[in-house]
């Protein structure tokens, strides 16, 4: 019987990249890398017009650049992010050492947990500076892009986190089931104690029968 770990057989399994493709932690992450691109480029290309001087260019988000740069960097170590965490379920069947697996198990988890949280920052603070931005500007159509897939790499980084906690859960319960506490085991019979506590009773010696009576004389045998 092959014992398994986080999801997968212990015994090391090969890859099959037709079940990969289709596992939806697969999917989830294609969309998620997907959506930074499309945040950060956007931003990129056309998140930064002309101010009214001419010489300088600002942020489309009411001119505060700091709301370019912060959506820029969370997409940009998303898109890494999404890169390496593909790698690394590709490889996940592969490992035989439950350690190794919950390492991943547990950085996937939080990483995907910390994201979803600043994913959420930041659609809330580029609607805020949205909301705020007075100017007529002819990227409207790219700031609210920028919005909207801001809160969709929420969405996706949320069902991450979720079922990154499955697998988790999983894990830590294949190992209750493996392990056994001797302690609490009462179908395990104690084995029976070499010394006693105390005298219970006195038992012959085997030597008794041969040994003779000081006084008493037995004639040799022949």
């Amino acid at each position: 019987m092959e014992h398994s770990a986080y999801g997968a057989s212990l015994a090391g399994g090969t890859f099959d990249l037709e079940s990969f493709v289709k596992k939806p932690q697969t999917i989830l992450r294609f969309l998620s890398w997907l959506f930074s691109i499309v945040v950060f480029a956007t931003i990129t290309a056309e998140g930064y017009i002309n101010s009214t001087r001419g010489d300088e260019t600002k942020c489309m988000f009411n001119g505060n650049d700091g709301a370019c740069s912060y959506a820029v960097g969370i997409g940009v170590i998303s898109f890494l992010a999404c890169c390496l965490f593909l790698i690394l379920d590709a490889y996940f069947p592969k490992l035989s050492n439950a350690n190794e697996r919950k390492y991943i198990v547990v950085a996937d988890l939080g990483f995907s947990g910390v994201w979803t949280i600043l994913w959420f920052i930041c659609f809330c603070y580029l609607a805020n500076q949205w909301a705020n931005t007075t100017v007529t500007i002819v990227v409207a159509d790219a700031a609210r892009a920028t919005i909207a897939f801001s809160f969709f790499s929420t969405v996706t980084w949320g069902l991450l986190f979720y079922f990154a906690y499955g697998r988790y859960r999983q894990g830590v319960d294949d190992f209750s089931q493996d392990y056994r506490d001797p302690a609490g085991d009462h179908t395990t019979p104690y084995p029976p104690a070499q010394f006693g506590s105390g005298p219970t009773g006195y038992q012959q010696s085997p030597f008794s029968q041969g040994q003779t009576q000081p006084g008493e004389y037995q004639p040799p045998p022949y």
